[in-house]
């Protein structure tokens, strides 16, 4: 018998079963409340470790992973590399637009437990990249378009989801370039979408027309220009439509960048969201703040470090997150459709928050931020 905060009860139960070599209906797992998480977590460990532990003993133990076991032995979110290309013919049109992602084989999917592995037990590691792999697409009607998935065969942590599993360092990718490719053609960012969003896609065009007088959004064919000045002003735009047939979500980031320290500071979102019919209004703009606020601390501070031994990110000194008085503002406005189905609100406005940013300091700086976290040493290196 386990008691766990596990996300996963019921794959826990099978998991053990697994390690244990005993019949499923001999296993019973109890989940308890415990500390939430934006992904796979330490608990199924925990308890793994647990198990363990009784079976030597012949008593119940309890083990509790203090905060640098969870951030030292977590499954951890599967790097990712997209390269893209996009071709602009002699009308200047985009052509030809080209993708290929790569990440570690088996993230997306159960996660094998760590005291098993530890141990020499049987234990179960199931690919199921969708989760990784949707919205690697993208919601454009671009000819000519190609997707690749090449998947790594190993990595030297295990990798699982994190909130917004792949989505939100497709859309980083996709949005980002978007912005790039707008800029080599001298058309505004929010222009250039519309133009590429299918003239049928009602609820896409209405997001960017909402967009556009939500944040007083001001048409600029290229980025800014350097003022000289200590502190850059910088804008971005970026839009999604989640895994291509569901919310629908379109965002502005406002930011200042201190030219001599490298520092980013997000002073405001704008985000449009449509996600049809809408049951509970206050609880959608909660997890649209949440989304924001997180993924900002995704983008400006949170990296795994890491050397050939262990991890060595290993407390919140060492693995810094947003703090209260670097928060944005965020401004929402909601589309609610009720005679729509109603879809996620926990995931979709975070895949486009740092495609935003990158977009709002290329607006700044006229230099692109490629490889997030957007620490102040990689922005002083950009302006060098």
């Amino acid at each position: 018998m386990s008691w766990s905060s596990s996300q996963a009860t019921h794959r826990l139960r099978g998991q053990l079963s697994d390690m244990f070599s005993i019949p499923a209906e001999d296993v019973r797992c109890i989940y308890l409340e415990g500390a939430g998480c934006y992904g796979r977590n330490g608990h199924e460990d925990a308890a793994a470790d647990a198990a363990l532990l009784s079976r030597e003993v012949g008593r119940p133990v309890r083990v509790q992973w203090m905060r640098h076991d969870e951030h030292g032995w977590d499954p951890k979110g599967p790097p990712t590399l997209i390269d893209l290309q996009a071709r602009i013919d002699d009308q200047n049109q985009v052509s030809a637009w080209q993708s290929a992602f790569f990440i570690p084989q088996g993230a997306g999917g159960r996660v094998a437990l760590l005291p098993a592995n530890l141990a020499d037990l049987p234990t179960i590691q199931e690919l199921n990249p969708g989760g990784i792999t949707n919205d690697s697409a993208i919601p454009y009607q671009f000819p000519n378009v190609r997707t690749t998935c090449h998947r790594l065969e190993t990595t030297p942590l295990r990798p699982s989801w994190i909130r917004a599993p792949g989505r939100m360092q497709n859309t980083f990718a996709n949005e980002a370039f978007m912005d790039e490719v707008a800029a080599e053609l001298k058309i505004d960012p929010i222009e250039f979408r519309r133009q590429q969003i299918a003239p049928d896609d009602q609820r896409g065009h209405e997001i960017l027309d909402r967009l556009e007088k939500l944040a007083k959004w001001e048409k600029r064919a290229s980025p800014g220009q350097d003022s000289g000045e200590r502190m850059l002003f910088g804008r971005g735009a970026a839009y999604v439509k989640y895994e291509l047939k569901r919310t629908y979500v379109g965002a502005v980031a406002e930011v200042e960048v201190d030219r001599f320290s490298g520092k980013i500071h997000v002073k405001r979102f704008y985000v449009v969201h449509d996600c049809g019919q809408i049951i509970n209004p206050a609880s959608v703009r909660s997890q649209i703040e949440g989304n924001v606020i997180q993924t900002t601390s995704r983008t400006l501070k949170e990296e795994l470090t890491f050397d050939r031994k262990r991890v060595t990110s290993l407390d919140w000194a060492t693995y810094p997150i947003l703090r209260f008085k670097e928060v944005p503002e965020v401004v929402i406005e909601l589309i609610d459709r009720p005679e729509e189905e109603p879809w996620g609100v926990g995931e979709p406005s975070s895949a486009i928050v740092s495609a935003c940013i990158s977009n709002a300091v290329f607006d700044a700086i006229g230099t692109k931020m490629r490889s997030v976290p957007f620490k102040p040493e990689k922005v002083r290196a950009a302006l060098s």
